[in-house]
């Protein structure tokens, strides 16, 4: 089998990376180890820049996205006894949009499957060859059979475990990572959301975060130790704590109910770089991880896929230069974001070491935040998305 453009990982980074190729006329075949329902299953958070939304629209697969979709104009931040909100939208002309991860996945499936392009599910033991070399291809097991597919490039879009980024020699890489000694506790439940908009929370007994799937699903998180096990955590005791950590308003506002899915997920930062070595670029989460305060990481996705798709279009119309500077044009906007998703983190997480002088720098800065324009519109720009 030949195409023109493996692609490694069927998240949203391959799909999205597909449609662009398939929208300009350039073959690609999706190489995925999990099965469709699997990948469909899977819970990720969905805030989506406007540059994202743009980008679905112009390929046609945002109708979904705008029938159901929130859009949110702001923010809210909460700590001391009230809440500061951020005006995105006046402050940037910009806005989100709340569209679950999974969601943007299924829509971009069908867009694929009623293209009649292929994507192979349930691939066992992928591995890929030659991506130094003018030949690459990908070898993958399916049904019992061994096949291969010749390939002019490979694009790794297929997460922070995948294959791709572990076959590049370790001294062709340099990785800087960070992790967080506290993970977040996040609760799914089909529960009206206890405000319009998210609302991010600074207190004394950790983190907190009210979000949403739809006006009747809620999505909640609280940080919690590393240490701790999901079943130490009752739906009564999440709901608990989370109210100690919510202003007034907050407490009097929220529903509670029988949680739908929970889980623990720890936080990090991380960044490899170059993305490209020879024909393979990495994309997504298979080249950097954000903590999911700043709600960056499918949008960084979706950056990194439109500075790979702009390489690869202009390869195939004659000019080497953009696929040239795809490493430095996506790691210059991976490591703003890498900044921003920290910054947030730190502001907003209670952090085990920091004691008393780290406490008062925190409050200093949201105090700062909640009394300058230029602050808050830092802060606006950065969470609707710099430009690509």
């Amino acid at each position: 089998m030949r195409t023109q453009v493996a692609i490694i990982g069927s998240g949203p980074a391959g799909l999205l990376l597909g449609q662009l190729l398939l929208e300009a006329g350039i073959d690609a075949i999706i190489i995925e180890q999990r099965s469709k329902s699997y990948v469909l299953e899977r819970i990720r958070a969905g805030v989506l820049e406007q540059g994202t939304v743009e980008m679905l629209d112009r390929l046609g697969v945002s109708k979904r996205l705008r029938a159901e979709g929130l859009v949110h104009h702001g923010v809210e931040l909460s700590f001391g006894a009230g809440r500061q909100r951020i005006d995105l939208k006046g402050l940037t002309g910009r806005n989100v949009v709340v569209y679950g991860q999974t969601e943007v996945t299924r829509d971009l499936m069908d867009a694929r499957e009623a293209a009649g392009a292929v994507t192979v599910y349930e691939a066992e033991n992928v591995s890929i060859h030659d991506f130094d070399s003018a030949k690459p291809s990908v070898r993958y097991q399916k049904d019992g059979a061994q096949h291969e597919i010749e390939c002019d490039f490979i694009a790794g879009c297929d997460g922070f475990h995948g294959v791709c980024r572990q076959s590049v020699p370790p001294a062709a890489m340099q990785t800087f990572d960070r992790v967080y000694p506290f993970g977040w506790l996040g609760v799914l439940s089909d529960t009206r959301p206890v405000s319009e908009e998210l609302i991010y929370v600074c207190h004394e007994r950790g983190f907190a975060l009210c979000s949403m799937r739809s006006p009747t699903r809620s999505r909640y998180y609280i940080q919690c130790s590393l240490a701790e096990r999901v079943e130490e955590w009752p739906d009564e005791r999440f709901w608990a704590e989370l109210s100690r950590r919510l202003d007034a308003e907050a407490v009097r506002d929220l529903v509670t109910g029988p949680s739908i899915e929970k889980s623990i997920a720890p936080l990090r930062s991380f960044v490899a770089e170059p993305m490209r070595f020879g024909r393979l670029f990495l994309a997504g989460d298979a080249a950097h991880i954000v903590p999911p305060t700043g709600a960056k990481g499918l949008n960084l996705a979706a950056s990194d896929v439109h500075y790979l798709s702009e390489g690869l279009i202009a390869h195939y119309r004659g000019s080497a230069a953009e696929l040239d500077a795809y490493s430095s044009r996506a790691l210059a906007r991976i490591w703003k974001a890498e900044r921003f998703s920290w910054w947030m983190t730190m502001l907003l997480h209670r952090l085990p070491d920091d004691g008393p002088f780290g406490q008062k720098i925190q409050q200093a800065e949201l105090g700062y935040l909640a009394g300058s324009r230029a602050a808050q519109t830092a802060l606006a720009e950065n969470y609707v998305g710099l430009p690509y």
